[in-house]
């Protein structure tokens, strides 16, 4: 090695505080790397030293770093990125997605009937989780896609079963159906009011409940019925985990969390059960969360790969539900609403303003839902008020979805720094919808205008929403790359992403987005090692062919976390160089 070089090597072992690392413990070569940093967008090799980047760069001067027990990791040819940044999901969720009968239409499921929904709850209830636990639970029905263009009632649920409570969730999150005895089980009768941001469907008479809930009412007593024992409760999130990082993410997100999600996540990281960092936004309206934002976990450093970022507030529902709050009609409203039906707020303004007056004061980083463009109004209004009071600071407030979203809008966010993450993958799941039934042609070719807050020069991130699509990054860059509906058609042609802008929403923007990136996004000296490696290069793959991509293997702090095939990458310890 070059005295230089060597000094280099150490000045940087030095500065990031790696001990006892003159050489790199693993070097990875043979592959594409694509390294998300506009300075030096690919390098042939990576050098890593105790979880860091030691070098990138050509594969002769990485390997002045190898040493007798570096271990060698020959990529075959495949495509090497920093590993996915989850800039908005619930993992907690993605876990109970994971322990529920599956009822997502094609191509994620088979659910396209309320037949078909019927034979998976059926075949779900011989099963080990309802037979233990004496519950139905399915995730993922959607009416866009069923053939019936409704969701089930409560009497084709108690076809399932009328002994056990049946619940099955909408893939948006924001609705569920119970049976009959789940609806008894939660107290629901037709006495019961609807509680403020929510709705419980009714039946002909104008007074029975029938099994369809609506936002807050669904939240108050649907979800209620399906909370898990901590013991369980850990081995969800741990298999939520498990799913993120199956699909290339090393960092995840738990946003709108509650008391039970937070203590089981502290209970896996001081255990060392946690696979990848998880950060926690807990729902700012709940009593517990202002004693939780005065832990010691809310910091910027992890402990044990988990820590709280700041707090989450919900202003609506979600188009595809058609509870969203737009500030024009649905294009065709739901059974037994009026043509001017616009979806309705989760919270009164003067709510609003109090929960995001507490964010600011209290310099906690505040993430808002609001998908339908008067919600988002709500947001924009408040946070101008809000502003005004304390200033603007770094604090990186984010509009969560941000889909319906106008362009006078989009010139509010950028002067007050509110950030967009967008959920461009509507656009596949959902676009066709948005179109027919929704937001009609003009509207729907608007949603997730990503291309204009670039326009704007504004940072922006893609999330997946998980539970409500699979934490699916690949199918986020297909979805805002092509902006192609399940029939194909083209919806938006001008909001289409290049595929370079599309890696950083989801990679060094996301980490922008945590205050991370000094640490993760990249693949630069210094910075976590964090990798996905991927079967095809999506920066020169033809862009219609981007979700045949599978992800081979994910790597958290330089160990595997996730590895699809053996046969694909190849490892050489020292014994055999």
């Amino acid at each position: 090695m070059h005295f230089g070089n060597r000094l280099l090597a150490l000045t940087f072992i030095s500065f990031f505080n790696i001990t006892h690392a003159e050489y790199s413990d693993v070097i990875y070569y043979n592959g594409t790397i694509v390294t998300i940093n506009d300075k030096a967008p690919t390098a042939q090799s990576v050098a890593i030293a105790h979880g860091r980047i030691l070098a990138v760069g050509d594969r002769a001067s990485i390997l002045e770093t190898k040493g007798k027990n570096t271990l060698m990791v020959d990529l075959h040819g495949n495509t090497m990125l920093p590993g996915f940044i989850d800039a908005h999901g619930h993992v907690s969720l993605t876990g109970l997605q994971a322990v529920s009968a599956n009822l997502l239409p094609a191509p994620d499921g088979e659910g396209n009937s309320i037949a078909s929904i019927q034979k998976i709850l059926t075949q779900y209830a011989h099963g080990p989780i309802a037979k233990s636990h004496k519950i139905i639970i399915g995730f993922g029905y959607d009416e866009a896609q069923l053939k019936e263009r409704r969701p089930p009632t409560r009497q084709e649920l108690d076809a399932v079963s009328e002994d056990l409570p049946v619940i099955i969730v909408h893939q948006s999150g924001h609705i569920g159906v119970l049976n009959s005895k789940a609806l008894q089980l939660a107290g629901l009768s037709q006495d019961s009011l609807d509680p403020e941001g929510g709705h419980i469907r009714r039946e002909s008479d104008g007074k029975t409940p029938n099994g369809v809930l609506e936002e807050t009412a669904w939240f108050l007593a649907g979800m209620q019925l399906v909370q898990p024992s901590p013991k369980d409760y850990a081995t969800m999130l741990l298999e939520g985990q498990k799913l993120y990082a199956k699909f290339g993410f090393t960092t995840g997100q738990d946003g709108r969390s509650d008391e039970n999600s937070n203590k089981t996540w502290m209970t896996l990281s001081q255990s060392g059960k946690m696979l990848i960092d998880l950060v926690s936004y807990p729902d700012i309206t709940l009593p517990f969360t202002e004693s939780m934002m005065q832990s010691q976990w809310v910091d910027q450093d992890y402990h044990g790969h988990f820590r709280i970022g700041g707090v989450k507030l919900s202003l609506d529902g979600s188009p595809q539900g058609k509870t969203a709050y737009l500030s024009k009609p649905y294009y065709i409203p739901p059974s037994g609403q009026s043509t001017d039906y616009r979806g309705y707020p989760a919270l009164a303004d003067e709510n609003v303003d109090k929960y995001v007056d507490r964010a600011y004061a209290n310099h906690w980083q505040l993430l808002v839902h609001a998908n339908g463009d008067a919600a988002s109004d709500q947001m924009i209004k408040s946070v101008d008020k809000i502003v005004a009071k304390y200033g603007q600071a770094d604090r990186r407030t984010v509009m969560i979805h941000a889909q319906t979203v106008r362009e006078d809008q989009l010139d509010d966010m950028k002067r007050l720094a509110i950030t967009p993450s967008f959920f461009g993958m509507h656009a596949y799941y959902w676009g066709d919808w948005h179109r027919d039934e929704t937001l009609g042609p003009l509207r729907a070719d608007r949603i997730s205008p990503a291309v204009s807050a670039l326009r704007r020069n504004m940072l922006f991130t893609e999330h997946h929403d998980a539970p409500v699509a699979f934490p699916d990054a690949i199918a986020i860059l297909d979805a805002v790359v092509n902006r192609r509906t399940r029939s194909k058609d083209i919806l938006g042609p001008d909001q289409r992403l290049a595929i370079d802008v599309a890696l950083k929403s989801i990679t060094l923007w996301a980490a922008w987005q945590y205050f991370e990136e000094s640490s993760k996004g990249s693949i630069e000296v210094g910075k976590l090692a964090d990798f996905v490696v991927l079967s095809d290069n999506p920066m020169t793959i033809d862009p219609n062919q981007l979700r045949t991509i599978k992800v081979l293997e994910t790597i958290k702090e330089g160990h595997t976390i996730y590895k699809l095939s053996t046969k694909q990458i190849k490892y050489i310890p020292p014994s055999r160089q």
